[in-house]
């Protein structure tokens, strides 16, 4: 603890080990107790307080969710989406491609049409 100017300057947990106060005591990771003080809040000082447990309704949860997200671009239900019109687009085009063998077969369309088209 410092004093400048008969004001003294210093955080609760510097009094020492005879400070009266309540201590957060939550088990450090060297396995000894915290000794900084404790918040009154929750027992706990604000290194041990624990993390948010999170929203618990659908309307939290939304709420999350919605302020996490940038653009939408990559959510579930587009992307589901997108897989069902690249389905389609292939079975489209699988389509088309047999009815162009057919009609070829059934010579009613030429082998080289395509040439025909300027690009």
């Amino acid at each position: 603890m410092f004093t400048k100017n008969n004001v003294t300057i210093g955080l609760e947990w510097r009094f020492g080990p005879s400070w009266p106060g309540q201590r957060c005591f939550a088990k450090t990771r060297r396995g000894s107790k915290c000794q900084r003080p404790a918040n009154k809040r929750n027992g706990r000082c604000r290194l041990h307080g624990g993390a948010s447990t999170g929203a618990k309704t659908l309307e939290g949860r939304e709420r999350i969710s919605q302020t996490n997200m940038r653009h939408g671009k990559y959510t579930k239900d587009k992307l589901e989406k997108q897989r069902m019109n690249a389905a389609k687009g292939r079975e489209i085009r699988r389509e088309l491609r047999q009815m162009e063998r057919d009609l070829i077969d059934g010579a009613l369309l030429d082998k080289r049409w395509r040439d025909s088209f300027l690009l």
